[in-house]
């Protein structure tokens, strides 16, 4: 990956908390805890995931800086929503969460060496795992959920 491409991706992350604001702001309370199907995760619990998500990639890129040969753990995202019942969590705390640990890990992204770039550990869930895999998946993370937070908007308005 090219130094370029690196720096839009951090840029790309940094947008990331507007981009799932935007898409939020533009869904009704009443339609934030609806669920497009059985199965499906409504606004609400996108956010909420959002929340975990980001808190888990936080500390994965620091692991896989800090730490000697780091094992990343994989964890069951629909297991959370379910056991930890996303719907009864607040919405604002996980929005704060979200910019908040995106904030804290911009300024660490952009001092990176190439070196610490190369960096690699062990994920549970995937053979291979490094500082440019964890780019390339957490820079794209919101934009997917925006668009999912989208798409349950725009079934809700035909339901």
């Amino acid at each position: 990956m090219t130094a370029a491409t690196r720096q839009a991706l951090i840029a790309q992350y940094a947008r990331g908390p507007a981009r799932l604001e935007a898409a939020l702001a533009a869904v009704p309370e009443e339609a934030r805890t609806w669920r497009p199907a059985p199965g499906k995760w409504s606004v609400h619990e996108v956010i909420v995931h959002c929340a975990d998500s980001e808190t888990n990639a936080h500390m994965r890129i620091r692991y896989l800086l800090g730490e000697k040969e780091p094992l990343i753990l994989g964890y069951d995202q629909g297991r959370w929503a379910i056991e930890l019942d996303y719907h009864g969590l607040p919405l604002g705390p996980a929005l704060d969460t979200v910019r908040a640990v995106r904030a804290n890990t911009v300024p660490l992204l952009q001092r990176m060496s190439e070196a610490q770039w190369q960096r690699n550990g062990r994920h549970t869930e995937h053979p291979s795992y490094g500082a440019l895999r964890w780019l390339e998946i957490y820079a794209e993370h919101l934009e997917v959920h925006a668009r999912q937070i989208e798409r349950n908007l725009a079934a809700w308005g035909k339901r």
